[in-house]
Protein backbone atom coordinates (compact mmCIF):
# COMPACT_ATOMS: atom_id res chain seq x y z
CA UNK A 1 0.00 0.00 0.00
CA UNK A 2 2.86 2.37 0.84
CA UNK A 3 4.45 1.75 -2.56
CA UNK A 4 1.06 2.24 -4.26
CA UNK A 5 0.47 5.60 -2.52
CA UNK A 6 4.00 6.66 -3.40
CA UNK A 7 3.34 5.82 -7.04
CA UNK A 8 0.06 7.78 -6.99
CA UNK A 9 1.99 10.82 -5.82
CA UNK A 10 4.80 10.34 -8.36
CA UNK A 11 2.34 10.07 -11.25
CA UNK A 12 0.42 13.17 -10.01
CA UNK A 13 -2.81 11.18 -9.72
CA UNK A 14 -3.67 12.81 -6.39
CA UNK A 15 -3.00 16.29 -7.77
CA UNK A 16 -5.16 15.55 -10.81
CA UNK A 17 -7.93 14.37 -8.45
CA UNK A 18 -7.73 17.60 -6.44
CA UNK A 19 -7.64 19.75 -9.57
CA UNK A 20 -10.56 17.90 -11.20
CA UNK A 21 -12.71 18.07 -8.05
CA UNK A 22 -12.16 21.82 -7.71
CA UNK A 23 -12.68 22.53 -11.41
CA UNK A 24 -15.78 20.29 -11.55
CA UNK A 25 -17.36 22.03 -8.57
CA UNK A 26 -16.63 25.43 -10.13
CA UNK A 27 -18.16 24.33 -13.45
CA UNK A 28 -21.37 23.16 -11.75
CA UNK A 29 -21.65 26.46 -9.85
CA UNK A 30 -21.22 28.48 -13.04
CA UNK A 31 -23.77 26.31 -14.88
CA UNK A 32 -26.25 26.76 -12.03
CA UNK A 33 -26.07 30.53 -12.45
CA UNK A 34 -25.79 30.77 -16.24
CA UNK A 35 -28.20 28.14 -17.60
CA UNK A 36 -31.37 29.71 -16.07
CA UNK A 37 -30.49 33.02 -17.76
CA UNK A 38 -30.86 31.31 -21.14
CA UNK A 39 -33.96 29.38 -19.99
CA UNK A 40 -32.15 26.11 -20.69
CA UNK A 41 -34.20 22.94 -20.07
CA UNK A 42 -33.76 21.37 -16.63
CA UNK A 43 -32.15 18.27 -18.13
CA UNK A 44 -29.14 20.32 -19.27
CA UNK A 45 -28.13 20.88 -15.63
CA UNK A 46 -28.39 17.16 -14.99
CA UNK A 47 -26.20 16.49 -18.04
CA UNK A 48 -23.51 18.83 -16.66
CA UNK A 49 -23.53 17.14 -13.24
CA UNK A 50 -23.50 13.61 -14.67
CA UNK A 51 -20.68 14.52 -17.08
CA UNK A 52 -18.59 15.94 -14.23
CA UNK A 53 -19.16 12.85 -12.06
CA UNK A 54 -18.45 10.36 -14.84
CA UNK A 55 -15.35 12.28 -15.90
CA UNK A 56 -13.70 11.96 -12.47
CA UNK A 57 -12.64 8.28 -12.63
CA UNK A 58 -11.66 8.72 -16.27
CA UNK A 59 -9.35 11.59 -15.33
CA UNK A 60 -7.69 9.44 -12.62
CA UNK A 61 -7.19 6.50 -14.97
CA UNK A 62 -5.74 8.84 -17.60
CA UNK A 63 -3.33 10.37 -15.06
CA UNK A 64 -2.16 6.89 -14.00
CA UNK A 65 -1.42 5.58 -17.49
CA UNK A 66 -0.21 8.72 -19.28
CA UNK A 67 2.40 11.43 -18.69
CA UNK A 68 2.65 14.83 -20.33
CA UNK A 69 6.16 15.21 -21.73
CA UNK A 70 7.83 17.98 -23.82
CA UNK A 71 7.18 15.72 -26.83
CA UNK A 72 3.49 15.35 -25.97
CA UNK A 73 1.42 12.65 -24.26
CA UNK A 74 3.11 9.29 -23.76
CA UNK A 75 2.26 6.06 -21.99
CA UNK A 76 3.83 6.20 -18.51
CA UNK A 77 5.70 2.92 -19.01
CA UNK A 78 7.35 4.37 -22.13
CA UNK A 79 8.99 7.23 -20.19
CA UNK A 80 12.21 6.47 -18.35
CA UNK A 81 12.64 7.75 -14.80
CA UNK A 82 15.53 9.94 -15.93
CA UNK A 83 13.35 11.48 -18.66
CA UNK A 84 10.25 11.99 -16.54
CA UNK A 85 9.08 15.54 -15.91
CA UNK A 86 6.31 14.46 -13.52
CA UNK A 87 7.76 16.60 -10.72
CA UNK A 88 7.68 19.73 -12.91
CA UNK A 89 4.14 18.87 -14.06
CA UNK A 90 3.16 18.46 -10.42
CA UNK A 91 4.33 21.98 -9.57
CA UNK A 92 2.28 23.34 -12.50
CA UNK A 93 -0.76 21.41 -11.26
CA UNK A 94 -0.27 22.92 -7.80
CA UNK A 95 -0.48 26.39 -9.30
CA UNK A 96 -3.58 25.43 -11.29
CA UNK A 97 -5.23 23.98 -8.18
CA UNK A 98 -4.58 27.21 -6.27
CA UNK A 99 -5.98 29.27 -9.16
CA UNK A 100 -9.15 27.17 -9.47
CA UNK A 101 -9.73 27.21 -5.72
CA UNK A 102 -9.35 31.00 -5.72
CA UNK A 103 -11.91 31.26 -8.51
CA UNK A 104 -14.23 28.92 -6.60
CA UNK A 105 -13.99 31.11 -3.49
CA UNK A 106 -14.77 34.21 -5.58
CA UNK A 107 -17.79 32.47 -7.14
CA UNK A 108 -19.02 31.37 -3.72
CA UNK A 109 -18.69 34.85 -2.25
CA UNK A 110 -20.38 36.41 -5.27
CA UNK A 111 -23.26 33.99 -4.99
CA UNK A 112 -23.70 34.77 -1.31
CA UNK A 113 -23.13 38.50 -1.14
CA UNK A 114 -23.55 40.07 -4.59
CA UNK A 115 -27.19 40.97 -5.36
CA UNK A 116 -28.47 39.15 -8.43
CA UNK A 117 -31.81 38.76 -10.10
CA UNK A 118 -33.81 35.66 -9.36
CA UNK A 119 -35.31 34.27 -12.56
CA UNK A 120 -38.24 32.88 -10.57
CA UNK A 121 -38.90 36.37 -9.20
CA UNK A 122 -40.31 37.33 -12.58
CA UNK A 123 -42.39 34.21 -13.03
CA UNK A 124 -45.95 33.98 -11.75
CA UNK A 125 -48.90 31.61 -11.81
CA UNK A 126 -52.51 32.67 -11.32
CA UNK A 127 -54.20 29.96 -9.29
CA UNK A 128 -57.96 29.49 -9.86
CA UNK A 129 -59.82 32.03 -7.76
CA UNK A 130 -62.12 30.41 -5.23
CA UNK A 131 -65.86 30.78 -5.81
CA UNK A 132 -67.09 32.23 -2.50
CA UNK A 133 -70.60 32.84 -3.78
CA UNK A 134 -71.91 29.57 -2.41
CA UNK A 135 -73.63 28.81 -5.72
CA UNK A 136 -71.92 26.15 -7.91
CA UNK A 137 -73.59 27.74 -10.93
CA UNK A 138 -71.34 30.78 -10.40
CA UNK A 139 -68.19 28.71 -10.78
CA UNK A 140 -67.86 29.90 -14.36
CA UNK A 141 -67.38 33.48 -13.15
CA UNK A 142 -64.46 32.78 -10.78
CA UNK A 143 -62.81 30.46 -13.33
CA UNK A 144 -63.34 32.98 -16.10
CA UNK A 145 -61.93 35.84 -14.05
CA UNK A 146 -58.85 33.71 -13.30
CA UNK A 147 -58.31 33.17 -17.01
CA UNK A 148 -58.75 36.86 -17.73
CA UNK A 149 -56.11 37.73 -15.13
CA UNK A 150 -53.72 35.30 -16.81
CA UNK A 151 -54.40 37.06 -20.10
CA UNK A 152 -53.95 40.53 -18.58
CA UNK A 153 -50.72 39.64 -16.79
CA UNK A 154 -49.32 38.10 -19.96
CA UNK A 155 -49.08 41.67 -21.32
CA UNK A 156 -46.50 42.61 -18.69
CA UNK A 157 -43.01 42.95 -20.08
CA UNK A 158 -40.36 40.59 -18.68
CA UNK A 159 -42.95 38.64 -16.69
CA UNK A 160 -43.30 34.92 -17.35
CA UNK A 161 -46.94 33.90 -16.82
CA UNK A 162 -47.88 30.23 -16.56
CA UNK A 163 -50.82 29.23 -18.75
CA UNK A 164 -54.30 28.12 -17.76
CA UNK A 165 -53.84 24.38 -18.17
CA UNK A 166 -50.98 24.19 -15.69
CA UNK A 167 -52.40 26.72 -13.21
CA UNK A 168 -55.80 25.04 -13.13
CA UNK A 169 -54.09 21.74 -12.36
CA UNK A 170 -54.06 22.98 -8.76
CA UNK A 171 -57.74 23.92 -8.57
CA UNK A 172 -59.17 22.80 -5.22
CA UNK A 173 -55.68 21.64 -4.25
CA UNK A 174 -54.33 21.73 -0.70
CA UNK A 175 -50.70 21.65 -1.83
CA UNK A 176 -48.33 24.08 -0.13
CA UNK A 177 -47.19 27.12 -2.07
CA UNK A 178 -43.62 25.82 -2.14
CA UNK A 179 -44.74 22.60 -3.86
CA UNK A 180 -46.87 24.48 -6.40
CA UNK A 181 -44.12 26.99 -7.11
CA UNK A 182 -41.59 24.22 -7.71
CA UNK A 183 -43.97 22.30 -9.99
CA UNK A 184 -44.73 25.38 -12.09
CA UNK A 185 -41.27 26.94 -11.93
CA UNK A 186 -42.44 30.28 -10.52
CA UNK A 187 -41.46 32.55 -7.66
CA UNK A 188 -44.92 34.04 -7.06
CA UNK A 189 -48.50 32.84 -6.93
CA UNK A 190 -51.58 35.03 -7.34
CA UNK A 191 -54.50 33.56 -5.44
CA UNK A 192 -57.76 34.79 -4.04
CA UNK A 193 -61.53 34.52 -4.06
CA UNK A 194 -64.58 35.99 -5.77
CA UNK A 195 -68.01 36.70 -4.35
CA UNK A 196 -70.71 37.91 -6.74
CA UNK A 197 -74.12 39.14 -5.63
CA UNK A 198 -76.66 41.90 -6.31
CA UNK A 199 -74.82 43.25 -9.37
CA UNK A 200 -71.50 43.59 -7.55
CA UNK A 201 -68.34 41.52 -7.28
CA UNK A 202 -65.97 41.37 -4.31
CA UNK A 203 -62.55 40.16 -5.45
CA UNK A 204 -59.85 39.45 -2.88
CA UNK A 205 -56.38 38.75 -4.31
CA UNK A 206 -53.09 37.90 -2.64
CA UNK A 207 -49.62 37.83 -4.16
CA UNK A 208 -47.71 35.08 -2.36
CA UNK A 209 -44.02 34.19 -2.45
CA UNK A 210 -43.96 30.55 -3.43
CA UNK A 211 -40.80 29.70 -1.51
CA UNK A 212 -42.16 30.46 1.95
CA UNK A 213 -45.85 31.31 1.48
CA UNK A 214 -45.27 34.87 2.70
CA UNK A 215 -47.80 37.46 1.58
CA UNK A 216 -46.06 40.02 -0.66
CA UNK A 217 -49.16 42.08 -1.46
CA UNK A 218 -52.92 41.86 -1.08
CA UNK A 219 -55.93 43.90 -2.09
CA UNK A 220 -59.71 43.70 -2.01
CA UNK A 221 -61.77 45.11 -4.90
CA UNK A 222 -65.48 45.79 -4.47
CA UNK A 223 -66.93 46.89 -7.79
CA UNK A 224 -70.13 46.98 -9.78
CA UNK A 225 -70.09 44.13 -12.29
CA UNK A 226 -69.92 46.34 -15.40
CA UNK A 227 -66.59 47.67 -14.03
CA UNK A 228 -65.04 44.20 -14.03
CA UNK A 229 -62.85 44.95 -17.05
CA UNK A 230 -61.22 47.92 -15.30
CA UNK A 231 -60.67 45.80 -12.17
CA UNK A 232 -58.70 43.19 -14.13
CA UNK A 233 -56.38 45.84 -15.54
CA UNK A 234 -56.06 47.40 -12.09
CA UNK A 235 -55.02 44.09 -10.54
CA UNK A 236 -52.46 43.54 -13.30
CA UNK A 237 -51.01 47.00 -12.66
CA UNK A 238 -50.83 46.33 -8.91
CA UNK A 239 -49.08 42.99 -9.36
CA UNK A 240 -46.63 44.62 -11.76
CA UNK A 241 -45.80 47.23 -9.15
CA UNK A 242 -45.32 44.55 -6.49
CA UNK A 243 -42.92 42.66 -8.75
CA UNK A 244 -41.20 45.88 -9.90
CA UNK A 245 -41.42 45.09 -13.59
CA UNK A 246 -42.36 47.36 -16.48
CA UNK A 247 -45.55 47.15 -18.53
CA UNK A 248 -45.68 46.73 -22.26
CA UNK A 249 -48.38 49.35 -22.37
CA UNK A 250 -51.08 50.98 -20.35
CA UNK A 251 -53.11 47.74 -20.35
CA UNK A 252 -56.22 49.84 -19.89
CA UNK A 253 -58.34 47.57 -22.07
CA UNK A 254 -58.79 43.90 -21.30
CA UNK A 255 -57.91 42.14 -24.59
CA UNK A 256 -60.65 39.58 -23.98
CA UNK A 257 -63.41 42.11 -23.27
CA UNK A 258 -66.33 42.54 -25.72
CA UNK A 259 -65.92 45.32 -28.25
CA UNK A 260 -68.84 47.22 -26.69
CA UNK A 261 -67.84 46.43 -23.07
CA UNK A 262 -71.20 44.62 -22.73
CA UNK A 263 -71.21 42.73 -19.45
CA UNK A 264 -73.92 40.29 -20.58
CA UNK A 265 -71.75 39.31 -23.56
CA UNK A 266 -68.78 38.85 -21.26
CA UNK A 267 -70.76 36.73 -18.79
CA UNK A 268 -72.06 34.49 -21.58
CA UNK A 269 -68.52 34.11 -22.93
CA UNK A 270 -67.20 33.05 -19.50
CA UNK A 271 -70.01 30.52 -19.17
CA UNK A 272 -69.13 29.14 -22.59
CA UNK A 273 -65.47 28.82 -21.60
CA UNK A 274 -66.47 26.98 -18.42
CA UNK A 275 -68.37 24.29 -20.34
CA UNK A 276 -65.93 24.13 -23.26
CA UNK A 277 -63.12 23.11 -20.90
CA UNK A 278 -65.08 20.01 -19.89
CA UNK A 279 -64.88 18.79 -23.49
CA UNK A 280 -67.83 16.41 -23.55
CA UNK A 281 -70.48 16.47 -26.27
CA UNK A 282 -73.13 17.70 -23.81
CA UNK A 283 -70.90 20.43 -22.42
CA UNK A 284 -69.73 21.53 -25.85
CA UNK A 285 -73.35 22.02 -26.92
CA UNK A 286 -73.90 24.16 -23.82
CA UNK A 287 -70.76 26.13 -24.63
CA UNK A 288 -72.01 26.77 -28.18
CA UNK A 289 -75.29 28.09 -26.77
CA UNK A 290 -73.50 30.53 -24.49
CA UNK A 291 -71.14 31.70 -27.25
CA UNK A 292 -74.16 32.34 -29.48
CA UNK A 293 -75.67 34.39 -26.65
CA UNK A 294 -72.45 36.37 -26.27
CA UNK A 295 -72.48 37.16 -29.99
CA UNK A 296 -76.11 38.27 -29.84
CA UNK A 297 -75.12 40.75 -27.12
CA UNK A 298 -72.08 41.88 -29.08
CA UNK A 299 -72.12 40.96 -32.81
CA UNK A 300 -68.48 42.12 -33.11
CA UNK A 301 -67.08 39.95 -30.28
CA UNK A 302 -64.08 38.36 -32.06
CA UNK A 303 -63.04 36.17 -29.13
CA UNK A 304 -66.52 34.66 -28.88
CA UNK A 305 -66.49 33.81 -32.60
CA UNK A 306 -63.08 32.12 -32.20
CA UNK A 307 -64.29 30.09 -29.22
CA UNK A 308 -67.49 29.19 -31.09
CA UNK A 309 -65.39 27.89 -34.00
CA UNK A 310 -63.29 25.65 -31.76
CA UNK A 311 -66.35 24.26 -29.99
CA UNK A 312 -68.14 23.42 -33.26
CA UNK A 313 -65.04 21.68 -34.61
CA UNK A 314 -64.53 19.74 -31.36
CA UNK A 315 -68.19 18.67 -31.27
CA UNK A 316 -67.98 17.20 -34.77
CA UNK A 317 -64.63 15.59 -34.00
CA UNK A 318 -65.63 13.74 -30.82
CA UNK A 319 -69.17 12.73 -31.86
CA UNK A 320 -68.70 11.99 -35.55
CA UNK A 321 -72.23 13.32 -36.07
CA UNK A 322 -73.05 15.90 -38.76
CA UNK A 323 -69.32 16.52 -39.14
CA UNK A 324 -69.67 18.44 -42.42
CA UNK A 325 -72.21 20.84 -40.91
CA UNK A 326 -70.17 21.27 -37.72
CA UNK A 327 -67.07 22.06 -39.78
CA UNK A 328 -69.03 24.52 -41.93
CA UNK A 329 -70.14 26.43 -38.83
CA UNK A 330 -66.65 26.23 -37.35
CA UNK A 331 -65.16 27.72 -40.52
CA UNK A 332 -67.70 30.53 -40.68
CA UNK A 333 -67.08 31.47 -37.04
CA UNK A 334 -63.28 31.41 -37.45
CA UNK A 335 -63.39 33.59 -40.55
CA UNK A 336 -65.72 36.02 -38.78
CA UNK A 337 -63.36 36.18 -35.77
CA UNK A 338 -60.43 37.20 -37.97
CA UNK A 339 -62.61 39.66 -39.92
CA UNK A 340 -63.78 41.34 -36.69
CA UNK A 341 -60.26 41.52 -35.26
CA UNK A 342 -57.29 40.75 -37.56
CA UNK A 343 -55.07 40.82 -34.44
CA UNK A 344 -56.98 38.08 -32.63
CA UNK A 345 -54.56 35.25 -31.87
CA UNK A 346 -57.49 33.00 -30.95
CA UNK A 347 -59.14 33.75 -34.28
CA UNK A 348 -56.04 32.84 -36.28
CA UNK A 349 -55.59 29.64 -34.23
CA UNK A 350 -59.21 28.64 -34.88
CA UNK A 351 -58.81 29.25 -38.61
CA UNK A 352 -55.55 27.29 -38.62
CA UNK A 353 -57.36 24.34 -37.04
CA UNK A 354 -59.94 24.32 -39.84
CA UNK A 355 -57.33 24.64 -42.58
CA UNK A 356 -55.26 21.71 -41.37
CA UNK A 357 -57.97 19.32 -40.15
CA UNK A 358 -60.72 19.98 -42.69
CA UNK A 359 -59.03 21.40 -45.80
CA UNK A 360 -55.70 19.59 -45.41
CA UNK A 361 -54.16 22.93 -46.31
CA UNK A 362 -51.08 22.61 -44.15
CA UNK A 363 -49.28 25.64 -45.62
CA UNK A 364 -52.28 27.87 -45.00
CA UNK A 365 -52.58 26.50 -41.47
CA UNK A 366 -48.89 27.18 -40.82
CA UNK A 367 -49.36 30.84 -41.76
CA UNK A 368 -52.33 31.15 -39.39
CA UNK A 369 -50.57 29.50 -36.46
CA UNK A 370 -47.43 31.57 -37.02
CA UNK A 371 -49.53 34.72 -36.95
CA UNK A 372 -51.22 33.54 -33.74
CA UNK A 373 -47.83 32.81 -32.15
CA UNK A 374 -46.60 36.30 -33.09
CA UNK A 375 -49.71 37.93 -31.62
CA UNK A 376 -49.61 35.90 -28.39
CA UNK A 377 -45.93 35.12 -27.63
CA UNK A 378 -46.78 34.35 -23.99
CA UNK A 379 -49.38 31.72 -24.94
CA UNK A 380 -48.51 28.04 -25.27
CA UNK A 381 -51.44 26.97 -27.47
CA UNK A 382 -50.30 28.63 -30.76
CA UNK A 383 -46.82 27.17 -30.26
CA UNK A 384 -48.28 23.69 -29.82
CA UNK A 385 -50.44 24.11 -32.94
CA UNK A 386 -47.55 25.49 -34.99
CA UNK A 387 -45.20 22.71 -33.85
CA UNK A 388 -47.67 20.11 -35.08
CA UNK A 389 -47.78 21.71 -38.53
CA UNK A 390 -44.06 22.24 -39.08
CA UNK A 391 -43.30 18.83 -37.58
CA UNK A 392 -45.46 17.36 -40.33
CA UNK A 393 -43.36 19.36 -42.81
CA UNK A 394 -40.22 17.70 -41.45
CA UNK A 395 -38.96 20.76 -39.55
CA UNK A 396 -38.69 18.62 -36.45
CA UNK A 397 -35.93 20.45 -34.59
CA UNK A 398 -37.84 23.76 -34.79
CA UNK A 399 -41.01 21.96 -33.72
CA UNK A 400 -39.18 20.51 -30.71
CA UNK A 401 -37.95 23.98 -29.73
CA UNK A 402 -41.50 25.37 -29.95
CA UNK A 403 -42.81 22.58 -27.73
CA UNK A 404 -40.03 23.17 -25.21
CA UNK A 405 -41.07 26.84 -25.11
CA UNK A 406 -44.69 25.73 -24.65
CA UNK A 407 -43.68 23.45 -21.77
CA UNK A 408 -41.95 26.37 -20.06
CA UNK A 409 -45.21 28.33 -20.30
CA UNK A 410 -47.43 25.32 -19.54
CA UNK A 411 -45.25 22.89 -17.52
CA UNK A 412 -48.28 20.75 -16.69
CA UNK A 413 -49.74 20.50 -20.21
CA UNK A 414 -50.23 16.82 -21.03
CA UNK A 415 -50.61 17.58 -24.75
CA UNK A 416 -47.31 19.47 -24.94
CA UNK A 417 -45.36 16.69 -23.22
CA UNK A 418 -47.13 14.06 -25.34
CA UNK A 419 -46.28 15.78 -28.64
CA UNK A 420 -42.74 16.47 -27.47
CA UNK A 421 -42.21 12.77 -26.70
CA UNK A 422 -43.24 11.77 -30.23
CA UNK A 423 -41.04 14.32 -32.00
CA UNK A 424 -38.01 13.58 -29.82
CA UNK A 425 -38.44 9.92 -30.69
CA UNK A 426 -38.45 10.81 -34.39
CA UNK A 427 -34.98 12.36 -34.10
CA UNK A 428 -33.58 9.60 -31.90
CA UNK A 429 -33.46 11.50 -28.61
CA UNK A 430 -34.95 8.56 -26.75
CA UNK A 431 -34.01 9.42 -23.16
CA UNK A 432 -35.60 12.86 -23.44
CA UNK A 433 -38.60 11.36 -25.24
CA UNK A 434 -39.15 8.81 -22.48
CA UNK A 435 -38.90 11.58 -19.88
CA UNK A 436 -41.60 13.61 -21.69
CA UNK A 437 -43.82 10.54 -22.08
CA UNK A 438 -43.53 9.73 -18.38
CA UNK A 439 -44.39 13.34 -17.53
CA UNK A 440 -47.56 13.05 -19.65
CA UNK A 441 -48.43 9.84 -17.77
CA UNK A 442 -47.78 11.53 -14.43
CA UNK A 443 -50.11 14.39 -15.36
CA UNK A 444 -52.83 12.16 -16.79
CA UNK A 445 -52.20 8.51 -15.80
CA UNK A 446 -55.55 7.33 -17.15
CA UNK A 447 -55.48 9.49 -20.28
CA UNK A 448 -56.01 7.78 -23.61
CA UNK A 449 -52.73 7.23 -25.43
CA UNK A 450 -50.32 8.30 -22.69
CA UNK A 451 -48.93 4.81 -21.96
CA UNK A 452 -49.07 4.06 -25.69
CA UNK A 453 -46.64 6.91 -26.28
CA UNK A 454 -44.15 5.48 -23.79
CA UNK A 455 -44.53 2.08 -25.48
CA UNK A 456 -43.80 3.75 -28.83
CA UNK A 457 -40.63 5.36 -27.46
CA UNK A 458 -39.36 2.10 -25.97
CA UNK A 459 -40.23 0.13 -29.10
CA UNK A 460 -38.32 2.55 -31.33
CA UNK A 461 -35.41 2.45 -28.88
CA UNK A 462 -35.42 -1.35 -29.20
CA UNK A 463 -36.40 -2.24 -25.63
CA UNK A 464 -39.24 -4.66 -26.34
CA UNK A 465 -39.84 -5.69 -22.73
CA UNK A 466 -40.16 -2.09 -21.56
CA UNK A 467 -42.48 -1.38 -24.50
CA UNK A 468 -44.66 -4.38 -23.63
CA UNK A 469 -44.85 -3.32 -19.98
CA UNK A 470 -45.98 0.17 -20.99
CA UNK A 471 -48.46 -1.13 -23.58
CA UNK A 472 -50.12 -3.38 -21.00
CA UNK A 473 -50.89 -0.30 -18.85
CA UNK A 474 -52.59 1.68 -21.64
CA UNK A 475 -56.19 2.33 -20.54
CA UNK A 476 -57.73 2.94 -23.97
CA UNK A 477 -58.36 -0.40 -25.77
CA UNK A 478 -57.79 1.10 -29.25
CA UNK A 479 -54.43 2.62 -28.39
CA UNK A 480 -53.50 -0.47 -26.38
CA UNK A 481 -53.96 -2.62 -29.51
CA UNK A 482 -51.59 -0.34 -31.44
CA UNK A 483 -49.05 -0.26 -28.59
CA UNK A 484 -49.13 -4.06 -28.31
CA UNK A 485 -48.41 -4.46 -32.03
CA UNK A 486 -45.36 -2.19 -31.70
CA UNK A 487 -44.16 -3.80 -28.47
CA UNK A 488 -44.38 -7.38 -29.72
CA UNK A 489 -42.51 -6.40 -32.88
CA UNK A 490 -39.79 -4.79 -30.77
CA UNK A 491 -39.49 -7.97 -28.70
CA UNK A 492 -38.64 -9.95 -31.83
CA UNK A 493 -41.22 -12.68 -31.21
CA UNK A 494 -42.56 -13.22 -34.74
CA UNK A 495 -45.59 -15.27 -33.65
CA UNK A 496 -46.66 -12.77 -30.98
CA UNK A 497 -45.97 -9.83 -33.32
CA UNK A 498 -48.12 -11.33 -36.09
CA UNK A 499 -50.93 -12.04 -33.64
CA UNK A 500 -50.88 -8.50 -32.26
CA UNK A 501 -50.87 -6.95 -35.73
CA UNK A 502 -53.71 -9.20 -36.91
CA UNK A 503 -55.72 -8.19 -33.83
CA UNK A 504 -55.11 -4.50 -34.62
CA UNK A 505 -56.25 -4.98 -38.22
CA UNK A 506 -59.31 -7.02 -37.24
CA UNK A 507 -60.52 -4.42 -34.78
CA UNK A 508 -59.39 -1.15 -36.34
CA UNK A 509 -58.98 -1.38 -40.11
CA UNK A 510 -61.53 1.43 -40.50
CA UNK A 511 -60.35 3.91 -37.86
CA UNK A 512 -56.59 3.24 -37.41
CA UNK A 513 -55.32 2.72 -40.95
CA UNK A 514 -52.37 5.05 -40.40
CA UNK A 515 -51.33 3.24 -37.22
CA UNK A 516 -51.46 -0.08 -39.08
CA UNK A 517 -49.23 1.45 -41.76
CA UNK A 518 -46.81 2.58 -39.04
CA UNK A 519 -46.57 -0.96 -37.65
CA UNK A 520 -45.80 -2.33 -41.11
CA UNK A 521 -43.13 0.37 -41.48
CA UNK A 522 -41.63 -0.78 -38.18
CA UNK A 523 -41.60 -4.33 -39.54
CA UNK A 524 -39.74 -3.14 -42.64
CA UNK A 525 -42.57 -4.06 -45.03
CA UNK A 526 -42.66 -1.06 -47.37
CA UNK A 527 -45.30 -2.50 -49.75
CA UNK A 528 -47.80 -3.09 -46.96
CA UNK A 529 -46.98 0.29 -45.46
CA UNK A 530 -47.93 2.20 -48.60
CA UNK A 531 -50.97 -0.03 -49.14
CA UNK A 532 -52.32 1.00 -45.72
CA UNK A 533 -51.26 4.63 -46.21
CA UNK A 534 -53.43 4.73 -49.32
CA UNK A 535 -56.33 3.28 -47.33
CA UNK A 536 -55.79 5.90 -44.63
CA UNK A 537 -55.87 8.65 -47.25
CA UNK A 538 -59.10 7.33 -48.77
CA UNK A 539 -60.71 7.18 -45.33
CA UNK A 540 -59.64 10.77 -44.53
CA UNK A 541 -57.49 9.59 -41.62
CA UNK A 542 -55.79 12.78 -40.31
CA UNK A 543 -52.80 10.65 -39.31
CA UNK A 544 -51.49 10.71 -42.89
CA UNK A 545 -50.32 14.28 -42.31
CA UNK A 546 -47.74 12.90 -39.85
CA UNK A 547 -46.01 10.61 -42.37
CA UNK A 548 -42.78 12.67 -42.28
CA UNK A 549 -42.43 13.04 -38.50
CA UNK A 550 -43.87 9.68 -37.44
CA UNK A 551 -40.93 7.71 -35.95
CA UNK A 552 -41.69 4.66 -38.12
CA UNK A 553 -43.03 5.87 -41.47
CA UNK A 554 -40.25 8.48 -41.78
CA UNK A 555 -37.76 5.61 -42.13
CA UNK A 556 -39.13 5.08 -45.67
CA UNK A 557 -38.11 8.55 -46.89
CA UNK A 558 -35.73 7.12 -49.49
CA UNK A 559 -38.56 5.16 -51.18
CA UNK A 560 -39.85 7.04 -54.29
CA UNK A 561 -43.41 6.29 -53.18
CA UNK A 562 -42.83 8.35 -50.03
CA UNK A 563 -42.33 11.62 -51.94
CA UNK A 564 -45.29 10.81 -54.16
CA UNK A 565 -47.54 10.24 -51.16
CA UNK A 566 -46.37 13.48 -49.52
CA UNK A 567 -47.30 15.35 -52.69
CA UNK A 568 -50.72 13.69 -52.72
CA UNK A 569 -51.56 14.85 -49.18
CA UNK A 570 -50.11 18.33 -49.68
CA UNK A 571 -46.84 17.94 -47.79
CA UNK A 572 -43.40 19.02 -49.05
CA UNK A 573 -41.13 16.25 -50.30
CA UNK A 574 -38.60 15.41 -47.59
Amino acid sequence: MERFLSELKRRNVLRVAAFYAAAGWLLVQIATQVLPVFEAPTWTMRVVVVAVVLGFPLALVFAWFYELTPEGLKRENEVGRSQSVARSTGRKLDRWIIGVLAAAVVALLANQFVPHKNALGKAIAVLPLVNDTGDPNSEYFSDGLSEELISALAQIKELKVIGRTSSFHFKNSNEESKVIGAALGVGYLLEGSVRKSAGRARIAVNLVRAADGANAWSQIYDRALPDIFAVQAEIAQSVAGALKVALLGEAEKNPDAPSNQNFDAYTAYLQGRYYEQRYTATDLRKAIGFYDAAIRSDPHYALAYAALSKSWWALGDITGEDVAEANRKARAAAERAVAEDPNSAEGHSALGQILVSVDRNAKGAEAEFRRAAELAPASADPKIGLSSIIGDFGQIEEAVELLQQAVRLEPLSTNAHFDLARLLTSVGRYDEAAQSARKAIELQPGGAGTWEMLALVEAKRGDGEAALKAAAQETDPDWRAYAMALAQQARGDAVAADAALNALIAGHSDDMSFQIAAVYAFRGDADKTFEWLDQAYEKHDPGVMAIIDNPFTRELRSDPRFAAFCKKVGLPSP
